[in-house]
């Protein structure tokens, strides 16, 4: 990828965050009610006096038209201050750090976790078409993307935590002991999806004229499948991972309520409660911009991983 197209991508990455960030404020501040009297009162019945709405509304410049607002809200994000966040009490920045550990905690084991199973179950399902170990692993993929993941996540926590006590029923911290349950949740859809994804793909590559040719040649068929089918055949998943990296790294909002985990999709649930509008607008804004430069960084990762891509440049 030259540098003009790498240019023209951040130039989209911008006019996207632009439309995202107008489509979202707008959405907040133009739904139903008084997105004051919610900023304040939250879910609760608090009694609010009108001048205490009024206060409020003219403190965070809400007593303006509709565009200003934006116009206002959009001239301190492009300086890098995306406001203070009603809730939390604290600017948007620093409430969106303090979740990003633990979003980021989550992605990682995760990930780990399903390339550990997935990567070796599907070359192994590929590789015995057919057989009974076939038939088993796409039998349990089938089950593992149809199950609904609050429904997994309900379950992990009546059978492992209220009956084996073995991961915690209440979180709330980011730690080690807490993360099991969550990771588990999200690691039983994604693994069935990437080992059906990895089986499909080894045997496309299986069946390529490269293969028979190594064959031909005396190759062994360990030599063909770790060192000529496996990085063929991966190529296509970078891409499938890095969408999956985005959506994990901006939070899995039913997943984290389920468990109590503190992460970005259950802060951006909590702010829709309050209608946070300034929160919400961070939270959007941090997982339109994680899924477009992480598909870039796999855009540009290709270059560099395919030889015929390195070939044509």
């Amino acid at each position: 990828m030259s540098n003009k197209q790498i240019a023209a991508r951040l130039g989209q990455i911008i006019l996207v965050l632009l439309g995202i960030s107008f489509i979202t404020f707008a959405l907040v501040m133009l739904a139903p009610g008084d997105v004051v009297r919610q900023m304040i009162a939250g879910g609760s019945d608090l009694q609010i006096t009108q001048a205490e709405i009024d206060a409020v509304r003219k403190q965070l410049g809400l007593d303006k038209p509709f565009f200003f607002q934006y116009l206002d809200w959009l001239g301190r994000a492009v300086t890098g201050d995306l406001g203070t966040s009603f809730m939390a009490k604290k600017p948007v920045w620093e409430a969106l750090c303090e979740r990003l550990p633990g979003t980021l905690m989550l992605s990682i084991v995760s990930l780990i976790g399903m390339m550990i199973i997935a990567v070796p179950a599907g070359i192994y399902s590929a590789v015995n078409r057919g057989g009974a170990i076939d038939y088993i692993v796409r039998g349990f993929t089938f089950i593992g993307v149809s199950l609904p993941g609050f429904w997994v996540g309900l379950m992990l926590l009546w059978i492992l935590g209220l009956h084996l006590d073995l991961i915690p029923i209440v979180g709330g911290e980011a730690d080690f002991e807490n993360v099991i349950g969550p990771a588990l949740t999200l690691i039983i859809p994604m693994a069935s999806k990437y080992t059906r994804q990895v089986r499909t793909a080894v045997l496309e590559e299986l069946h390529q004229d490269y293969v028979v040719g190594a064959r031909a040649r005396g190759m062994s068929e360990t030599h063909i499948l770790w060192r000529e089918v496996l990085p063929n055949a991966l190529l296509p998943l970078i891409t499938l991972l890095g969408l999956s990296l985005g959506s994990l790294l901006g939070g899995v909002a039913v997943i984290e309520m389920v468990f109590s985990w503190p992460g970005l999709g259950r802060l951006a649930i909590e702010a829709i409660t309050y209608r946070d509008f300034q929160l919400v607008q961070g939270v959007v804004i941090w997982i339109a911009l994680m899924y477009m430069v992480i598909n870039l960084v796999v855009d540009l990762s290709y270059n560099y991983l395919d030889p015929r891509l390195r070939k044509a440049r």
